[in-house]
């Protein structure tokens, strides 16, 4: 089982001078994941959703955090696909790049861009989204696997080489991000990995390793997108570790009650984010959050699905480092192939991002690599 980190470059108080500070803050908890042990990092790209995600641009984080390590995996997770947002030769081109000046280190996750804000900017349609994604994909594929590339379907490309090439043969992992049932068969048909995005816990993880598991025994490999297939699934996990489980439970929440407000703002509507105090109950705060949701939702008679409430869900890795461990083993059992460490949320304290990387990396990770050790 691998351990990584994402990163939002979240912030309450987004001020020029708060946002550098954020910036440089996820950098030095990467270059210290990488010192910890974790074996990747995954850093997201959005545009214009101001607070939730100051990661606009990733490939320039994720190749100056390369600058600085020499080990850890470095994991678009994810670039944004529609051709609005950018051509896909020219993600080729920046992805192989930074592959060969990180060593063979780069990861490639896909990701729509489907937020009403982030379309607007760039000039996406909706119904563009997933079949702009998909034929990005087979592009990637295609251009890094040959010499001479050309391509004809809804874009028309070259015919010319794609360069440099890249230092993974015959291209990076390829992965895409997955919060409801459809995408995960989606990745499985198109034999990717799939990126378990959400709060929901634990339950709703292994519900999930169901379907991208039934999908990936009744696929035929007619929809794959790469002779390359890569069955590899890692699921989210909220986190925040301190010696204080009571603090760490209190920040944790804290900052997904945060996350939570962020993305119904930008994903539905509603108000801007909070930053609320730290000694307010958060976990009675999101519980009244989600039995409000629940209660729209049966008005409108649609049912409530952990995809809708989910982030509203407190039951994760937020406590000491044996609360930690024990929900880790709960993902373990599931089968996940990879734990990634939400830690950088808007609220919380860049001590408390670090502290929370120093005890993953002392305590957390080493209890199941023994496990793994034993295993093997």
């Amino acid at each position: 089982m691998k351990f990584s980190m994402i990163f939002e470059a979240q912030m309450v108080d987004p001020t020029p001078e708060r946002e550098r500070q954020v910036l440089h803050d996820c950098v030095e908890q990467a270059v210290f994941a990488e010192q910890m042990g974790f074996d990747r990092i995954w850093a997201v790209e959005h545009h214009s959703l101001t607070q939730y995600a100051h990661m606009s641009a990733s490939e320039i984080f994720l190749t100056w955090v390369a600058a600085k390590t020499s080990r850890i995996r470095i994991g678009h997770g994810v670039v944004t696909m529609p051709f609005g947002y950018q051509h896909p030769v020219r993600v080729a081109e920046r992805a192989a790049m930074l592959d060969v000046l990180s060593g063979g280190r780069v990861d490639i996750g896909a990701g729509r861009g489907a937020t009403r804000q982030e379309m607007s900017m760039y000039g996406v349609r909706p119904e563009d989204t997933y079949p702009q994604m998909e034929e990005a994909l087979r592009i990637f594929s295609s251009a890094w696997r040959e010499e001479r590339f050309e391509w004809h379907g809804t874009i028309d490309i070259g015919p010319g080489a794609i360069l440099p090439r890249p230092v993974q043969d015959p291209h990076p992992p390829l992965f895409m991000a997955c919060s409801r049932h459809d995408t995960l068969k989606l990745a499985a048909e198109l034999g990717i990995g799939a990126l378990v995005m959400g709060f929901a816990g634990a339950d709703d993880v292994r519900e999930m390793r169901k379907v991208y598991d039934e999908a990936i025994a009744a696929r035929s490999g007619e929809r794959f997108v790469s002779t390359e297939v890569n069955d590899h699934l890692s699921a989210l996990c909220p986190t925040i570790v301190l010696d204080d489980a009571e603090r760490a439970l209190r920040l944790g929440t804290r900052g997904q009650r945060f996350f939570a407000e962020s993305i119904a703002h930008w994903y539905g509507n509603g108000p801007a984010p909070t930053g609320h105090a730290e000694d307010e109950d958060h976990v009675a705060a999101l519980a009244r959050d989600r039995d409000e949701l629940v209660a729209r939702l049966h008005e409108a008679s649609i049912p409530a699905r952990p995809v809708d409430t989910g982030t509203y869900n407190t039951e994760h890795a937020y406590g000491d480092a044996a609360t930690a461990i024990a929900y880790v083993e709960q993902l373990r059992r599931t089968g996940v192939d990879e734990v990634m460490c939400l830690i950088q949320m808007g609220t919380v304290p860049q001590e408390v991002c670090m502290e929370t990387v120093r005890q993953w990396g002392e305590k957390v990770i080493p209890h199941f690599r023994a496990l793994d050790r034993e295993s093997a």
